[in-house]
């Protein structure tokens, strides 16, 4: 993450001079929480300084950060979050069989145009007009034409950066893709509901703050809000898995672990896990970062679990650091992959002998 954003810096793409970087932070206990002064560190040992560096938290984890979410602002960015789940949903759904190739991003680039022109006329944000844009973002992408053919069907989970950004995943969607896969990721509107839903057990099981646990209530109810939008859309489209809903993937995550276990992505990492199984992805990549033990307790700690729950689940935990081979995680998933082709060729001929 820090890497990403050096490299922007000294590519050419960008003047210093007219640069802020923000890191985003959640306050809690994660190496994450350190990342802003390191990078601080970096820019000093790079001489730069003299850019910015803004802390985005809403722990207060820096008072003075001289940057203000303005109303709008924050409308925008929150509205966004329904836009890009989507879009993730959507494209990784119909890329991997689009007869055209092209044809997925062709579409993502009209709307992230679309959108944007909207966005600077404060449109599109709320109510009918988010619907209907939804509504026909999902439409495009029913449209293009696709390839009837049988892939095989890969959930990734893990830690929050590593499972979305492919500069700290080596590339996993690409590499899935080139192994004939789809693939399914979470959506982040989720990880906004696990973290309210955190601050209120926060109040339940450790004394928290009531102030923060009525805030977090609220946030609770937007966020489902904004899920309710999502799904009902998706559900129009039946050709599209729609993915379950938070109450339902808390559920399923209170048959492996408490709640009360929400360090890093916590509970809901496992709890993802069996939303996937049960969605028909019963492959599952657990991206893992160096370094984050309570990832680690989440992923691998309750993989033995996880498969005396759903015999057939097929998972693979892979640690993505600047130290790991590159060759040894891709081996790894073929592995993985070897065994789901396994498994299909042995069901496919029960199916065999059970027709004739």
């Amino acid at each position: 993450m820090r890497a990403v954003r050096l490299y922007a810096l000294t590519n050419g793409d960008y003047d210093p001079k007219k640069v802020a970087l923000i890191q985003f932070q959640t306050g809690g206990g994660c190496r994450a929480s350190n990342y802003i002064w390191l990078l601080r560190k970096a820019l000093c040992n790079m001489g730069m300084e003299y850019v910015p560096v803004i802390s985005l938290s809403f722990s207060n984890v820096e008072q003075m950060s001289g940057f203000k979410l303005y109303k709008m602002l924050l409308v925008k960015g929150i509205v966004s979050l329904i836009y890009g789940d989507l879009f993730m949903l959507l494209r990784n759904q119909v890329k991997p069989y689009e007869k055209n190739k092209g044809d997925t991003q062709r579409v993502i680039d009209k709307w992230v145009a679309e959108l944007s022109a909207q966005f600077r006329k404060n449109k599109g944000l709320l109510g009918r007009a988010l619907k209907k844009n939804l509504r026909a973002i999902a439409k495009d992408f029913s449209k293009i034409e696709r390839l009837d053919v049988k892939k095989t069907k890969v959930g990734i989970v893990g830690e929050i950066y590593v499972k979305y950004s492919q500069f700290g995943n080596n590339g996993l969607e690409a590499f899935l893709e080139s192994q004939d896969c789809e693939f399914m990721v979470p959506g982040v509107i989720g990880f906004f509901q696990y973290m309210f839903d955190n601050r209120q057990v926060d109040y339940k099981l450790y004394g928290g703050n009531f102030s923060e646990k009525i805030i977090a209530k609220f946030g609770s109810k937007l966020a489902d809000m904004m899920e309710k939008v999502l799904l009902n859309t998706v559900k129009e489209f039946p050709e599209f898995t729609c993915p379950s809903s938070f109450d339902k993937i808390r559920a399923l995550g209170e048959k492996v672990i408490d709640r009360g276990v929400k360090m890093g992505e916590g509970w809901l990492l496992p709890a993802e896990i069996c939303e996937l199984i049960e969605s028909g992805y019963s492959n599952v990549v657990c991206a893992q970062p160096f370094g984050c033990l309570p990832n680690h307790i989440v992923g691998k700690g309750v993989i033995r679990t996880i498969r005396e729950i759903y015999p057939d689940a097929n998972i693979c935990p892979i640690d993505y650091d600047a130290g790991a081979s590159k060759v040894n995680q891709e081996n790894r998933i073929k592995l993985m992959l070897a065994v789901a082709k396994e498994k299909a060729d042995e069901e496919q001929k029960v199916k065999e002998a059970a027709s004739k």
